[in-house]
């Protein structure tokens, strides 16, 4: 069978690299393409059928990459599907990163070693919950930008981009020596209001000028006539996608309205769900995936599974949505997928397996297991005092001077966070609202002495003081948004502050590289000065705090739970973890990849706390995660916590 061929191909291609360079060679006797008279794929002028599943090079370490693509092979996979964020290569314009944890044509090499045939998506948007949807924020420094359409300007730098990226997959190509059967252009566009058919031909006739005539190129659109009009376009095979709540036969019905002929395909059937800071946390029960996914795989439909592991928003990389607000994906992106964030397999994975069996030779032998988790336990952090000097460590330009605020995307600083300061114009004796009268807090604003606004939340707070006092306020970017009409998602005071009944003006604003200050060394390199307070000796208000997980002969993956926390960053080893909000919830832990940790040096760990942080400044490595704050086990874990010392540990 087409199974029993990939198991045997894949065993080949692992045990000897000399004979995979020389496949890689032949080029002449493969191909893949659509046979519309039988409705199916044909590989080597075969029938096929593909059972795939999403993974995310970008939100998993590269040391686990080849340990997810084996479970994902040992389920009985034969496929996955591959998303490209251009802003995760092109972060800066013109500056383009394929090396390390970005090292695409690596992983596309172990996926080809694994045995696994991939489905590429390179966007150029890619939604995937990820920052702007993978478009780079740069974009946005052209303020009237039309993003994902036949704005010139949007064009030349798509074109420009895909320009660099398309010739480095063509020799990846099926056709080619390779393992990627097809490629996606663009992604769920008719979900987008702009509906431009000149943009889409426009990328269509990129794809196929990169990637030769006979590459199978296709949309894939939601599960309504409109978005699978706007979506698809004469020559791109057109795909849906949907769960496990939908009629099969209804959705497939209306695939065939816009592809009459050729293989029935769900690009995107959902294992899970994504969470959002506020949400409960989403599950899909596994015995209904297993039911669906049987169902289709019945009907001969080529399926991937999305997620079949999620992994993780490291750093700044989450996206958000906005329909009615704006609402910031957590940090986790476990997806209750059937490959925890962790890459663990779930009863969820197993149920699959017995049910891909059914319908193709699955490799034997037993799954690998879980990778080995440890419980490294309690460490007390100490504030980082500070007075002086701070803001020449973490922006080190200094400051950019504007009579009215500028966005993160005029200043350039495109992630993170930035410092705008002023001063009082008058005494207010008493208590007067700041106001952000446009909602043109983008995204959290936080003041020391003040409180906080929250875009779309908490637009008024009250300020005192005296004429002169300086006004900080530190401003979060939470991530921008991934879907919809609101991607042109500017960050920063992107209109005016409000004080009493005037605009407040005059401001120098820091960018501020966090980041760079801590991969440099700081704050653990000034640990043996003594410095006054930062701001206050209080741990209220945004503040940085540091300490040391000391090693004990392991380097394995952790949980750090932040119990009565509130919210901020984490950086272990200068690699930053991403966002906790432990209270908003529902994730409670971050997950830290066993490689980020030492096994024989101290690890450095850095918190910016920004509202207010425990008195007891402890946070706790855990052997298993907490993506929901309703769990009874940690719940009790977390109170009796609360009675121990710092002696205790």
């Amino acid at each position: 069978s087409v199974g029993k061929k990939a198991a045997d191909m894949a065993a080949v291609l692992l045990g000897s690299v000399a004979l995979h360079c020389r496949l890689l060679q032949v080029s002449g006797e493969r191909s893949f393409s659509v046979d519309y008279k039988n409705d199916c794929f044909l590989k080597d002028g075969k029938p096929f059928q593909y059972i795939s599943g999403s993974i995310h090079y970008s939100r998993i370490p590269r040391y686990y990459w080849k340990d997810r693509l084996l479970k994902m092979y040992m389920t009985g996979l034969n496929a996955i599907q591959v998303y490209v964020p251009w802003n995760f290569h092109e972060a800066v314009q013109g500056i383009y990163n394929f090396t390390g944890d970005r090292d695409l044509e690596h992983f596309l090499d172990l996926a080809n070693q694994t045995g696994l045939l991939v489905i590429l998506r390179p966007g150029p948007y890619i939604c995937a919950e990820w920052e702007m949807g993978g478009l780079p924020a740069w974009l946005l420094q052209k303020p009237n930008i039309r993003l994902r359409s036949a704005d010139t300007d949007y064009v030349q730098a798509v074109s420009n981009w895909l320009a660099v990226l398309l010739p480095k997959l063509k020799p990846w190509l099926y056709s080619n020596g390779g393992n990627i059967i097809t490629v996606q252009v663009e992604n769920e566009y008719g979900s987008y209001y702009a509906c431009d058919y000149n943009y889409m031909r426009h990328l269509r006739t990129l794809f196929r000028f990169f990637l030769g005539e006979d590459t199978v190129l296709f949309t894939t659109d939601g599960n309504t006539d409109r978005e699978m009009m706007c979506g698809t376009l004469e020559g791109l095979y057109a795909t849906i996608d949907f769960g496990t709540d939908t009629n099969i036969t209804d959705a497939f019905n209306r695939q065939r309205r816009f592809e009459p002929r050729g293989p029935l395909v769900n690009s995107e059937f959902y294992t899970g769900w994504l969470d959002h800071w506020g949400d409960q946390h989403a599950v899909v029960d596994a015995q209904k995936v297993s039911r669906v996914l049987g169902e289709m795989l019945t009907m001969g439909a080529n399926v991937n599974m999305y997620m079949f592991e999620g992994g993780t928003n490291f750093g700044y990389w989450n996206g958000a949505d906005h329909d009615s607000r704006f609402r910031s994906v957590v940090t986790s992106y476990d997806y209750d997928a059937p490959l925890s964030e962790a890459g663990d397999p779930t009863e969820k994975l197993l149920d699959i397996r017995d049910v891909i069996k059914q319908f193709r030779d699955v490799p034997s032998g037993p799954m690998p297991p879980a990778t080995p988790k440890f419980a490294y336990g309690f460490v007390t952090l100490s504030k980082v005092n500070i007075k002086t000097g701070l803001l020449n460590i973490l922006s080190p330009p200094g400051p950019v001077k504007s009579q009215y605020p500028l966005t993160f995307e005029e200043i350039k600083q495109y992630y993170g966070y930035m410092l705008y300061q002023t001063t009082l114009p008058w005494d207010l004796s008493e208590p007067t609202p700041l106001i952000s009268p446009m909602n043109g807090v983008h995204d959290r604003l936080y003041s020391q002495s003040h409180g906080l606004l929250e875009r779309d939340t908490v637009l008024v707070m009250n300020i005192s003081g005296q004429k002169g006092d300086t006004v900080d306020i530190l401003v979060e970017n939470m991530g921008r948004v991934n879907f919809g009409s609101k991607i042109n998602d500017y960050k920063g005071l992107v209109s005016n502050l409000i004080l009493g009944k005037d605009v407040l003006t005059d401001w120098k604003i820091y960018p501020l590289d966090i980041d760079g200050a801590i991969t440099r060394g700081w704050p653990q390199s000034n640990s043996r000065q003594s410095f006054p307070a930062f701001w206050t000796e209080s741990t209220v208000g945004p503040a940085f705090y540091s300490g040391t997980l000391q090693p004990n002969g392991l380097a394995w993956d952790t949980f750090l739970k932040l119990n009565e926390w509130t919210k901020g960053q984490v950086w272990i080893n200068g690699v930053n973890l991403g966002r906790y909000w432990p209270a908003r919830g529902p994730q409670q832990t971050l997950y830290v990849p066993g490689p980020l940790l030492s096994s024989t040096q101290p690890n450095n760990i850095t918190v910016l706390e920004l509202e207010k942080a425990p008195a007891h400044l402890r946070i706790l490595f855990m052997d298993r995660p907490q993506l929901s704050g309703n769990d009874v086990l940690f719940h009790i874990i977390s109170v009796a916590t609360q009675f121990l010392t710092t002696s205790d540990f």
